[in-house]
């Protein structure tokens, strides 16, 4: 009876060895297909277009190397670092972002190094590149340059040499009953009348608070003397400070001559003025009793990798190939977005461009936004005083002393 139990038991133990050898062979045939790769990319609304030609183009180009389900998803570019770090493991595995977010990004290890560094950064310009990295690492790629502003201006009603002070320009808006707009509600315009002037303002060490120098009382240039310069300014009936889509309403309508905006409102500008559209860098301004030459934030787009992809090596591919030469020059075509890479920046087609001709004219006299949040409200609520004329009477110093007190708040 054992020798009938044993008997059994030992052929039981043999089917079933031969059953999962025949199971495994099964299972290793099934899994002998390209490997399934579902990333998700992030951009903005007005990138859908765009965006779905270029994963179809890298789709594809690797067609057969992966079963791809690569979808495409509006979130914000201002808004991206948020959304992101509410969820790093449910975010985008690519995603669209401006550059002054990726200093939270890299501290939250929501990206990482990029490993090709050397020949990401060498197709692709200094400043784009600088705005990348953090102590000297590259941690995303270049996709854009044009993230800053200009002057737009009709060249109906003022000359080449007008458009290179704000007086001249001033003097032919009240000539021709129009106006020069700016919008002083926003402290990334009027970090301009600042920047070029040696007074100061930036991120200290910790990478949150600033630093500012913009109440000085002391040297060639006073903070003082910025603010006066900004009351004549605000007083002289040819300026008027608006919103942007204030100014391209005053575009479309006529009764704007010149303003300060980015690449955004080209194509607007373009049809509303036609032959007659005209951009530059931004003027120089009375000051002192000199002309100091105005300043301009800076900034890019970048494509980030999520740190936490299921697929990072797919997706640092899919963030290459959405900033190589030829996609850049495909945004370029499609949406007239300044490109980062060298060779497409370099080409006939954006040397015809004025508004990007002008802006790379500005980026001499540009600076990265490299500044805590506690920098904008203060800015904003001394302009917006500026721009109303000061109808309270407050002492000047006082103002900025104030302003560059909640700017450095802790």
């Amino acid at each position: 009876m054992k020798k009938r139990i044993c008997g059994l038991l030992l052929g039981i133990l043999c089917t079933a060895a031969f059953t999962g050898c025949g199971l495994e062979e099964k299972t290793e045939s099934e899994n002998t297909g390209p490997q399934k790769v579902e990333l998700v990319v992030w951009g903005a609304e007005e990138d859908t277009e765009l965006m779905n030609q270029i994963i179809e183009g890298f789709q594809t180009n690797y067609q057969g190397e992966a079963d791809f389900h690569i979808s495409f998803e509006v979130q914000g570019e201002s808004q991206c670092k948020d959304v992101l770090l509410g969820g790093l493991e449910d975010g985008a595995d690519v995603f669209t972002f401006a550059d002054d977010q990726l200093s939270a990004l890299a501290a939250a290890g929501a990206v990482e190094p990029i490993g090709n560094a050397d020949e990401v950064g060498g197709k692709n310009l200094s400043s784009t590149v600088e705005a990348a990295t953090i102590n000297n690492q590259l941690y995303a790629y270049p996709l854009t340059a044009d993230n800053g502003y200009f002057l737009y201006y009709n060249k109906q009603y003022i000359t080449e040499e007008e458009v290179k002070t704000l007086d001249g320009i001033l003097e032919a808006a009240v000539a021709n009953g129009k106006l020069f707009t700016m919008d002083w509600s926003s402290a990334w315009y009027v970090y301009s009348f600042f920047g070029n002037t040696g007074l100061q303002v930036g991120l200290n060490d910790d990478g949150i608070t600033n630093y500012c120098t913009w109440n000085q009382a002391d040297g060639e240039i006073r903070g003082v003397d910025v603010a006066q310069a900004m009351l004549r300014i605000a007083e002289n009936p040819g300026f008027t400070s608006c919103t942007d889509e204030e100014f391209l309403s005053g575009v479309k309508d006529g009764s704007v001559i010149a303003g300060v905006s980015g690449v955004w409102n080209s194509v607007a500008v373009r049809e509303a003025w036609g032959k007659n559209a005209g951009a530059a860098k931004l003027p120089t301004y009375s000051c002192n009793g000199r002309q100091i030459q105005m300043a301009s934030f800076s900034g890019c787009k970048l494509i980030g990798v999520n740190a936490y992809s299921e697929h990072p090596e797919w997706a640092a591919r899919l963030a290459e190939w959405i900033t190589d030469e030829e996609n850049q020059r495909l945004r370029f075509e499609m949406r007239g977005q300044g490109p980062s890479n060298i060779a497409v920046a370099d080409s006939e087609e954006i040397k015809q461009s004025a508004a990007i001709a002008a802006l790379l004219e500005q980026s001499e006299y540009s600076q990265l936004q490299r500044v805590g949040g506690k920098f904008w409200d203060p800015v904003s609520k001394f302009a917006g005083n500026m721009a109303a004329g000061n109808p309270s009477g407050q002492n000047l110093q006082e103002q900025l002393d104030e302003m560059a007190e909640g700017i450095s708040a802790r």
